[in-house]
């Protein structure tokens, strides 16, 4: 029987604690020998990552129990954290740790054996480890581990330098700085890991340089490996400044793979030993993806010569690229998106996919048979999958006419509708990055509202990825105007076609899209309310050392230069919330972790000091331990329960317990 109860306050069996106990997933995969290893989140244990490997009897168990934490902090963000390889006593593996950034080395398979440094206490703390390691690649003929070294020099965000280095296995570096060697005197600012040819001869690795960020513009550089060890005469191969490459990789044969977006779109070329570039499969639509963390993966060699490749427009699959014909075919499932984490063994292909009605989950592709199969992180639904939404892809017409892709979620609830007159509420939910996407996957926290009777449209504003170039550079010095256009625009026409109630729409967003939510509030009467988390909200506190290095020269390209000949610096007080603070007469909720060095709490608190006395209501909550991101399961409960209270108070839905606001 469907009973009749007004929006937003429909019965759900998922609440808070059931989505947050599933926030996250799996990611970072490899093979350590014919095993698939990956690290799987746990939101319960303090928000940890551990390492889980798959064993010839088919079971999925952790390597690592609690409270090891196998990830990197290099540009906050990280990156892999892990490589693994096999020794006849069983495998050895490679880590990160989260809590002292060290690198450690685990033999799993020997008793009483734990995890043993390999890298040294840091003797500086700048944002939890003054040393710092990414993308290992275990070189077992050498004794040594080869990856990314982030080294602060001094207390300043900005005061870093990143190299390749060679670690030796045998622990003397954890007692002897001196014993790690720096493989390039090359320099760049940011780098990610080599990775060595199938002879041995050469590596290949990318570089970039402020104010690029790497979706901008990367070098792909090749160096020959001496026998001392070293990276001799590194040279730049592809690439430079208006050309991203997100990912390069030796294919069997010994030539050069890489990931270019020079047509417009992120496609696969080919750089053989002549020096001659080829284009493998020239489409509308990626291969490739905005490099966020150190060591993505969108592609993976074969042995045979065909490459595993996540790719699409708007969503990804995974798929097996035969370079010779461009013939791309796709695995066949119920995912919709897959991550840039791939691993291939033979003919096995590892990678973590989704779907709408599917969580993330570790996905195995035979690349002769074409069968795919679940192996580790198997969902299961806490809940009837009934009360899950069903996606609508949309393309709504913005400003100018130019379009805006988004992702709605109608409200949905087997048991319940509402009157027949009753418009539902809706949130816009504004992406991170602002270089980034929604993806069309099952998210629980949408499932929170959209089964209580509430909407939800993820936005891909103009700058967002998986459309092209062209369509990402629509940001380009036009952040906090085309984004919140955007967003609007997707907004009033659902309730002009009749789909949300014009009275009843907010605007959420973390991160970047924390920014678009603020901004919106402050510059445009849409909303009736907004939930901001861990946001920018002060462009120049942000530029002028208010943020981690990786993105503090971010603002040259979304914005404009701060200083120099082409400075616009009025900008930057133009569109800055804390500015612009007079502008926000609605209610909203602020949420923020207390140790987030990405988007500093001092920004939340200067919006509501430049507040004060006006008589916004409005919420503020911090959480001890969280930084940029919340990981910890209570952390998302109390965040998901306060943003239902802020609509039950706004929205006005009787029986739904309200948050409380105070006035400014």
């Amino acid at each position: 029987m469907v009973h009749t109860l007004p929006h937003g306050t429909w019965p759900s069996p998922l609440d808070a604690a059931t989505a947050a106990a599933h926030d996250g997933r799996p990611d970072h995969v490899g093979f350590v020998g014919d095993e698939p290893w990956w690290t799987e989140p746990r939101p319960t244990e303090g928000g940890r990552r551990t390492l889980v490997r798959r064993t010839a009897d088919g079971r999925a168990e952790s390597v690592l129990p609690a409270p090891w934490n196998v990830r990197s902090r290099v540009h906050e963000y990280g990156g892999h954290p892990w490589a693994g390889t096999t020794r006849p006593e069983g495998p050895l593996v490679v880590f990160s740790e989260g809590a002292d950034q060290r690198l450690y080395a685990h033999e799993p398979d020997v008793a009483g054996a734990g995890p043993r440094p390999l890298t040294p206490l840091s003797s500086l703390t700048r944002g939890g480890g003054g040393l710092r390691w990414v993308n290992p690649v275990i070189r077992a003929e050498r004794g040594e581990v080869w990856c990314v070294l982030e080294e602060f020099t001094g207390d300043g965000p900005s005061d870093v330098r990143r190299v390749p280095v060679a670690v030796p296995l045998d622990g003397s570096a954890a007692e002897d700085r001196a014993a790690v060697r720096e493989l390039t005197a090359a320099r760049h600012r940011f780098v990610t890991g080599p990775r060595p040819s199938p002879d041995g001869r050469r590596a290949a690795w990318l570089a970039w340089d402020h104010p690029r960020m790497p979706w901008d513009g990367t070098q792909l550089l090749v160096a020959d490996i001496g026998d001392d060890g070293v990276l001799h005469d590194p040279r730049t191969v592809a690439g430079g400044p208006e050309e991203s490459i997100a990912q390069a990789d030796w294919a069997a044969d010994g030539t050069l793979l890489y990931v270019s977006d020079r047509s417009g779109w992120w496609n696969p070329y080919r750089l053989d030993d002549t020096g001659r570039h080829h284009e493998l499969c020239p489409r509308e639509e990626e291969f490739g993806g905005p490099l966020w963390t150190v060591g993505q993966r969108w592609f993976a060699p074969l042995a045979e010569g065909l490459v595993a490749v996540v790719h699409g427009r708007g969503t990804t699959a995974l798929g097996i690229l035969d370079p010779e014909t461009g013939e791309v075919v796709d695995a066949a499932g119920p995912w919709s998106e897959f991550a840039p984490t791939l691993a291939v063994h033979g003919s096995r292909i590892v990678g973590v996919g989704a779907g709408p009605r599917s969580a993330p989950a570790v996905i195995e592709l035979d690349a002769r048979t074409g069968r795919a199969r679940v192996i580790g992180a198997e969902p299961h639904d806490p809940v009837d999958p009934a009360y899950y939404p069903e996606p609508q892809l949309r393309t709504f017409t913005g400003p100018d006419g130019r379009d805006v892709h988004a992702r709605l979620y109608p409200p949905h609830n087997p048991g319940y509708t509402a009157p027949g007159d009753e418009l539902p509420p809706y949130v816009v939910w504004a992406h991170g990055g602002p270089t980034g996407r929604a993806p069309v996957v099952l998210d629980l926290g949408i499932a929170y509202f959209t089964s209580r009777g509430i909407g939800v449209a993820e936005v891909d504003y103009g700058g967002s990825t998986g459309y092209g170039r062209e369509y990402r550079e629509r940001l380009r010095e036009q952040w906090g105007v085309v984004d919140v256009e955007d967003c609007a625009a997707v907004a009033l026409a659902l309730a002009e076609e009749g789909t949300a109630d014009r009275r009843r729409l907010a605007v959420r967003g973390g991160s970047a899209g924390g920014w678009t939510a603020a901004v919106s509030l402050a510059t445009t009467d849409v909303y009736a309310c907004g939930t901001i988390c861990y946001p920018v909200l002060d462009l120049v506190g942000w530029a002028e050392g208010g943020t981690h290095d990786f993105e503090s020269r971010y603002l040259d390209g979304l914005v404009g230069p701060l200083s120099g000949p082409d400075a616009v610096p009025g900008r930057y007080a133009e569109r800055s919330p804390v500015e612009r603070a007079d502008g926000i007469t609605v209610p909203f909720l602020l949420l923020q972790g207390l140790d987030d060095v990405i988007c500093p709490p001092a920004q939340c608190e200067r919006l509501l000091e430049r507040m004060a006395g006006r008589g916004v209501r409005h919420a503020y909550l911090t959480f001890e331990g969280e930084a940029h991101g919340f990981r910890r399961a209570e952390t998302t409960v109390r965040a998901l329960e306060a943003e239902l209270g802020l609509y039950a108070e706004v929205f006005g839905l009787p029986g739904v317990q309200a948050l409380e606001l105070r006035g400014t």
